[in-house]
């Protein structure tokens, strides 16, 4: 009897899902996301208002990359060489490439080569920060603030680990910034310099599956990262602020990156949910030259499931729909929730176009049904 007793309590072990330890963040706010459903895996005062230093200019390289193009030449504006240390040392009127100034903002994190880049973008830093705060509220940042594109301590100038990862997430959209960030190092020549960069990343070279991002520090903000890796089809983004100062905390915001990341990697698996065009059902179409309407999903939903998670879909359809209906329209949507959260709502829309009966349409249909309405 002990020893079936045993065997059942083993059994039980064996399938019970694997949890993963709570990560030891010593950082003072972190948050670890996962990249295409924006859902939060582990956070830590994600929503406390703090200065970001260089993970400010994730965003510039954003606005940069949607408003210019990479071989625009750039004349240095003398207001750029005036930046603060870390720098290239730009000299004023000195010709460079857009693309040029991006691998310095985001391998070795250049002042200058922000402030070039703000100026020959929007025509100054503060016009600057308009598109960058504009920006990040069409992202869905709500306690975000940008001063400068260098993230010097100035002002108001801030930001929350949440709002940073959704920053982050968004940019690693572009093929061209995932480009940039992911390259060791870079040499090229201005008309008044040579120029060899070098990424200050350790993660990417470091961690497996490491896609990079942004290191930051100021006497504020303390040392601060943003990164992002991809294991098995799951892209997972952190960020952390203030893990600490001097050389204990620039090692710590590593020691705290890699702590989120094995969390997230070890307790979580990728799921892919909903498929785009995948057919959900037919409804009745009143009034219209087909009967029945097919209904698809609008777009790919996938997200990260905690091993012990289960996720539940809940379609809202109405049962007949009015002609006319146009290909694409939503009809409904599909609700997807996890543990009774709601996580995403994807549109579920029409398959195909169907016109609206016409006026002689009617009438025939009503002299075809007459014969039988006299039985």
């Amino acid at each position: 009897m002990r020893k079936l007793i045993l065997i059942f309590i083993s059994l039980i072990f064996l399938i019970s899902p694997v949890l993963a330890e709570e990560p030891d963040v010593k950082a003072t706010g972190a948050v670890l996301m996962e990249k295409e459903s924006g859902r939060i895996l582990w956070q830590k005062n994600a929503d406390k208002a703090m200065a970001p230093a260089s993970t400010t200019k994730i965003m510039t390289a954003v606005i940069v990359l949607e408003n210019s193009s990479l071989d625009r030449v750039v004349s240095v504006d003398k207001e750029a060489c005036t930046a603060p240390k870390v720098k290239m040392g730009l000299k004023a009127g000195e010709r460079i490439t857009v693309e040029q100034l991006l691998y310095a903002l985001m391998l070795q994190s250049s002042n200058d080569a922000a402030v070039a880049l703000a100026i020959d973008t929007a025509g100054s830093v503060e016009g600057f920060a308009v598109l960058m705060n504009e920006k990040a509220k069409n992202i869905g940042c709500r306690d975000t603030y940008f001063v400068t594109p260098n993230g010097i301590d100035k002002g108001e100038h801030h930001s929350t680990p949440h709002d940073m990862a959704l920053i982050a997430a968004y940019a690693l959209n572009n093929a061209e910034f995932c480009r940039i960030i992911g390259t060791k190092r870079v040499d090229f020549k201005t008309d008044k310099n040579s120029y060899s960069i070098y990424n200050h990343d350790r993660f990417l070279s470091e961690y497996p599956g490491a896609l990079g991002i942004k290191t930051g520090f100021t006497g504020k903000a303390g040392h601060c990262f943003a990164g992002a890796a991809r294991r098995n089809g799951l892209t997972l983004v952190s960020v952390v602020f203030a893990s600490g100062w001097g050389s204990e905390g620039k090692e710590l915001k590593w020691r705290d990156t890699r702590a989120l990341m094995d969390y997230g990697f070890d307790s979580c698996r990728y799921e892919q949910i909903l498929n785009k065009g995948a057919f959900v059902r037919e409804v009745k179409v009143i009034n219209g030259e087909e009967k029945a309407l097919r209904l698809i999903i609008a777009e790919d939903m996938g997200t990260a499931l905690k091993n012990d998670e289960k996720y539940n879909i809940y379609c809202d359809i109405p049962t007949a729909v009015y002609a006319p209906v146009k290909a694409g329209q939503t009809v409904g949507n599909a609700k997807i929730t996890i543990n009774g959260e709601c996580i995403a709502n994807i549109p579920i829309i029409a398959e195909a176009d169907i016109k609206k009966l016409g006026f002689w349409d009617n009438l025939l249909k009503l002299v075809r049904l007459w014969p039988n309405s006299l039985i």
